[in-house]
């Protein structure tokens, strides 16, 4: 983890982060006794360039990621654009742009500062991390078009396969 940490962090993307699924794997991982890592499908770094929105730049660091480190699942996005795709106002900084995945277990990142210390960013806090369990980040449970990519998401995760022990907490009177 540490390796992949050092490969992103040399893109010196502007306000970059390793995140979701590439923490909390790791924790889930750990808390349920694996002895072995699960694989991942996507390693997520995000960035705030509110400069330069074009999603051709994310697959250019996509494209040097995978030069550095070939093996690993890259994905790249500039959470300064993600707010349209996401149908949700403009974020201010990559922090805020994690406090509105869709899960606050997921809504979460690590990264190396100029000292090669480690920082996380958890905007939703590390409770329901810690604790297994699944719950909607607010925005995902304010409104139904949000709460469906919600639920949609529970199902197609299946989360609950590979790490039997997480509750999964559902919207209620919502349908995927």
């Amino acid at each position: 983890m540490m390796d992949i940490l050092r490969v992103a962090k040399s893109l010196n993307l502007p306000d970059w982060w390793v995140c979701a699924g590439f923490v909390r794997t790791k924790v889930w991982d750990t808390l349920h006794g694996y002895d072995c890592r699960t694989a991942l499908p996507d390693i997520d770094v995000i960035y705030f360039d509110k400069n330069d929105v074009c999603e051709e730049k994310e697959k250019h660091h996509e494209k040097r990621l995978l030069e550095l480190r070939p093996v690993e699942p890259w994905s790249v996005k500039n959470q300064a654009r993600m707010h349209v795709i996401n149908n949700l106002p403009p974020y201010t900084n990559s922090t805020e742009a994690m406090s509105k995945f869709p899960e606050t277990a997921t809504a979460l990142g690590v990264k190396l500062d100029q000292d090669n210390q480690l920082q996380l960013a958890a905007p939703c806090g590390v409770q329901d991390l810690i604790n297994l369990k699944v719950k909607p980040t607010p925005v995902y449970n304010k409104t139904t078009e949000h709460a469906r990519i919600y639920e949609t998401r529970l199902k197609q995760k299946n989360w609950q396969a590979l790490w039997p022990i997480i509750t999964i907490s559902h919207v209620e009177g919502v349908k995927s």
